[in-house]
This record gives C-alpha cells, structure tokens and sequence, in this order.
C-alpha cells in the first residue's frame, strides 16, 4: 500500500473557478505544507546564442511526499520569437497549486514570484527578440561576449524594499500579485507546451535524491546548469544557501491539516495515484537488458528505443497542449463547475488511455527484444575443443 500524496485530485477543476484566466495550466497537484524558498545561486554563462534562461523551481515528488529542485537551464525554444513564462505555485482552496510554464510570444503571470535573472515578477527583463535573433541583457544575464555578440546593458531598478525569495503566491506568507490586463492577453494567445529538453531535465532531477528538500533543505548541490539534462558538467552551480530554513518535518507541522492518505484501491500497478494531464505522468523506465554478445543488435535495439521515447514525448506534449487550449477555452467563456468537472474527467481519460497506450509500447519493444537475448547468435557460444 502506498502513501498516496495525490489529494483529491479530481477536484481540482473547482479549483479552477478561483484562479485568474491568466494561469495558463494547473498541474492536478495539490499540496497542503508549502514548497521552501527559492535557494540563492549563480547563474551559468548562456552556452550559444539562441538559448533562453528558464528559472529553477520547486517541483513535488508524489511518490516519496517531497518537493525537489528542477534547476535553471538555458534552453532552446521551439521556435524563433518565443519566450518562456515561469511555472509557479499558488495557494487556493487551502491547498498548494502548481501552474505549468509555457512558451508564448509574450511573458504572461507567474505569480509576481521573483525568480531573478531577467524575471522580477513581472516580464522578462533577461533580452529580447530583434529580428530573429536573440539579443541578450547583460546587466542581468552572463553571457560570454567573446562567443555571443549580440547584447546589450539595460540596468534593471527592482522596487523591493527587501529580497523576497518566496516561491509561491497567496496565501500566509506568499506574494501577493494578481496578473495585469497585459498578462490576460498573454494567457489568451497560442502558447507551446516545455520542450522534450526541459521534460527529460525535470525528469533526472526527480531521480537525483539529493535534489529532494528533505535532503538537501532548500539548498540543492545542482541549482542550476549551462544546459538542460547536463547535471554534471563544468559549468553547472550548486545553491550558495537556502533561500530560508527549510526542514520537511516542522512544516509539516505547522499544517496540522495535511495528512498522508492510504489509496488501497489504485489499481494500476503501483504507480502513483491516477494522472489528469500528460505533464503528470510519471516517467518512463529505460529498460537496460543485459549484452547479448552482438554489438550491432545492442546499438540497433537502444536505437529503437531512443526512437520510441522520443515519440512518446511529442505525443504527450501534443496532448498536453490540446488539454491546455480547452483549459483557455473554458476559462474565456467562464464556464460553470459541471462544465469545468467534465472537462478534467475528460482529460484524466485521455492522459490514462494515452499512459496505457505508451506502456504497452514498451512492453511490445522489451518482449521482442527477450526472446533474442535468451538465444544469442551461433557465433557467441562456448565452442568445445578439439
């Protein structure tokens, strides 16, 4: 039986009635002790022009109860022109919410939260588009100028009276901002889900158990990298210190109403409890069978699986983005409770039909390649002497 830390999350449709039309997508995660502050590090030099900084944030971890730190990376958008809104988390219905980030032609609301590095709460003052090409503000971004060229210095007057590095918004304690008329048209025009880069980056920090807050405090050894995925290069920067104390257990506390509740009834194999939106499934094991004694077969089959999850990953990207326009969609048209339900009913059968269609496909590749393992080609046997 497992601890299931997915709370009501059918519900969170309702939910949706409370929040600005500027939150451009809600994660059906809810989560009663809030996430820890946002933990003070330096930002990598930008790798190559065309890269966009995306702030590190507090993701959380349903199957072990656990906020961890997804670092800031550079990262390419999809397309020329695009910059990228901050996801973040708000506090609603007594309840914790995570909005998702999105790519847009303008920097919409996320939060008023102060990421730092061009994002003040408000906008993006880390560069610019310039026809078609990125130009970048030094005076909050480190960039290399003798590799990027485009550039320019605009001092950036921030009006805080102290440094505030909460990481959520509402609430006792979070900021308090509501979006802007400009940050309402933004949360109206075409958005593009994060790419298949920043899925796999927030994918390994889930994985690295010293990103967890209940290891590393607030204070994670990777808080940012130069690239995403690149957990281990030259370049990547560990947390100076927390952005405040943080210790899981006594904020925890300081929620007597959060509790861990048991789903005896989760019947799908022991993953975590059932997923509303393609951004929450869980991620995809890779499958390492053992050599076998053919290295042409070894790099064909490792071949199809790249191949397979890369698939998977624009199929759920597609979905996510599909799933987010009706969100936009009802939220214009201030649709009623029954309608916003039905919608998120209707999203949890299409994340889970397309979930079990992505499994099977890994099932399929893994029971074809079994049979070859367990009879390796004449030439890889033991052969008797003379």
């Amino acid at each position: 039986m497992k601890t299931n830390w997915l709370m009501r999350a059918t519900l969170v449709a309702l939910v949706l009635l409370t929040i600005s039309s500027a939150a451009f997508a809600q994660v059906a995660i809810s989560i009663t002790f809030a996430p820890p502050a946002l933990p003070v590090y330096e930002q990598p030099p930008c790798p190559a022009e065309g890269y966009i900084w995306t702030p590190g944030y507090w993701a959380f971890d349903n199957d072990f109860g656990d906020y961890y730190w997804v670092p800031g990376t550079w990262v390419e958008p999809p397309e020329v022109g695009l910059l990228w809104t901050p996801g973040y988390w708000s506090w609603s219905d007594n309840r914790y919410y995570f909005h998702e980030g999105y790519w847009g032609q303008e920097v919409g609301f996320y939060g008023g939260i102060v990421y730092g590095f061009g994002y003040f709460g408000v906008g993006y003052d880390g560069g610019r588009w310039d026809r078609g090409r990125f130009f970048y503000n030094r005076a909050v971004s480190n960039v290399n100028t003798t590799v990027i060229r485009n550039v320019y210095n605009t001092t950036i007057v921030n009006n805080y009276t102290t440094i505030n590095r909460v990481s959520y918004n509402g609430g006792n304690g979070g900021v308090n901002a509501r979006p802007s008329a400009r940050d309402e048209q933004a949360a109206r025009e075409r958005h593009f889900a994060p790419v298949s880069a920043q899925t796999q980056h927030a994918r390994t920090a889930r994985e690295d158990r010293n990103l967890r807050a209940s290891i590393n405090e607030g204070k994670p050894p990777v808080a940012a990298t130069p690239k995403p995925d690149d957990f281990k290069g030259r370049d990547v920067v560990s947390a100076k210190q927390a952005g405040a104390p943080y210790k899981r257990d006594a904020n925890r506390n300081a929620q007597p109403e959060n509790r861990a509740e048991n789903n005896p009834g989760n019947g799908n194999n022991g993953r975590p409890g059932r997923v509303i939106h393609p951004n929450d499934m869980p991620q995809s094991p890779k499958w390492n069978p053992p050599s076998s004694g053919d290295a042409k077969r070894d790099e064909k089959f490792q071949k199809q699986q790249d191949k397979m999850q890369a698939q998977q990953d624009k199929d759920r990207q597609k979905l996510q983005q599909n799933q987010e326009r009706e969100h936009q969609k009802m939220q214009q048209q201030r649709a009623d409770d029954a309608r916003q339900q039905q919608m998120e009913q209707r999203h949890q059968q299409q994340t889970q039909k397309l979930e079990d269609k992505q499994q099977r496909q890994r099932e399929n590749l893994q029971k074809k390649e079994q049979p070859q393992r367990r009879n390796p080609p004449a030439n890889a046997h033991n052969e008797h002497p003379n």
